[in-house]
């Protein structure tokens, strides 16, 4: 069983690489498209649906059962890698685009990048190991699901300056929007609590992302999610602080 769901995960994944969806599936095996789910969710295939399946593919069921040989996978780029993307917008661009399982069409369609400049710069995130650049312009992702940013590096430095007071030049009152602010007085402990708590619906946005990677480009749109917390009291209010109280009652963490 196991195996049988290792098969199905990367028939799902190669679906995703060929820019195929559950509706296109269902076309082939002249099936409604409920069908297919069901068949996806059971993993019950028969030889002959997979074979199917992979054909619309241009692949083989040989081919799919390869894939699941391990790979190694990007989880980090290096500081010089990161450099290099925040030095052309566009390639970061790029980047991020492929890291959301955008094909080449649709970057084009979507973004005033020529088609000689986009195949120049997916070559370079091919060199870079980001992707994998393949015949008619496709590519093949190689970033692992725990890909992260150099912690303080060009790219967070980048989204520092250039990104976070973008982001909240907003008033959050649209559908799809959501600003909330709390503050209090809390103990180390609680303190605690609530971060874990903030990871664990991190995890959960990311968990959301990586199901919804499936969906069409026109199905889907770009979300950002910011947490912060910290042990903070507002410079107007400390201002007054009496010195004696900064050494009985000092701000959490000083």
């Amino acid at each position: 069983m196991a195996q049988t769901s290792a098969i199905v995960g990367e028939l799902k994944r190669q679906l995703r690489s060929h820019g195929l969806t559950y509706q296109d599936v269902a076309e082939a095996l002249d099936l409604s498209e409920a069908s297919v789910k069901r068949l996806f969710s059971e993993k019950q295939f028969s030889l002959k649906r997979l074979d199917q399946i992979c054909a619309l593919m241009g692949m083989e069921i040989s081919d799919v059962v390869r894939k699941l040989s391990p790979e190694l996978e990007v989880e980090q780029l290096s500081q010089e890698q990161e450099r290099e993307l925040v030095s052309d917008v566009r390639l970061l661009l790029v980047a991020v685009c492929a890291m959301n399982r955008w094909q080449f069409q649709e970057i084009h369609q979507v973004y005033d990048v020529p088609e000689t400049d986009l195949i120049g710069y997916l070559a370079k995130l091919d060199r870079m190991g980001v992707l994998e650049l393949l015949p008619g312009n496709r590519f093949k992702l190689l970033v692992s699901h725990d890909f992260a940013w150099q912690p303080g590096g060009p790219i967070q430095r980048f989204f520092e300056a250039e990104v976070q007071q973008d982001f909240l030049k907003c008033r959050f009152n649209h559908p799809g929007e959501l600003r909330l602010f709390a503050s209090g007085m809390l103990s180390a402990q609680s303190n605690e609590v609530v971060q874990q708590k903030l990871k664990r619906l991190a995890l959960e946005f990311r968990h959301c992302h990586e199901e919804d990677l499936a969906l069409p480009l026109e199905h889907r749109f770009g979300v950002s999610l910011l947490m912060a917390m910290r042990p903070w009291e507002i410079e107007a209010f400390d201002s007054f602080r009496r010195p004696e109280a900064r050494k009985d009652y000092p701000p959490f963490g000083r």
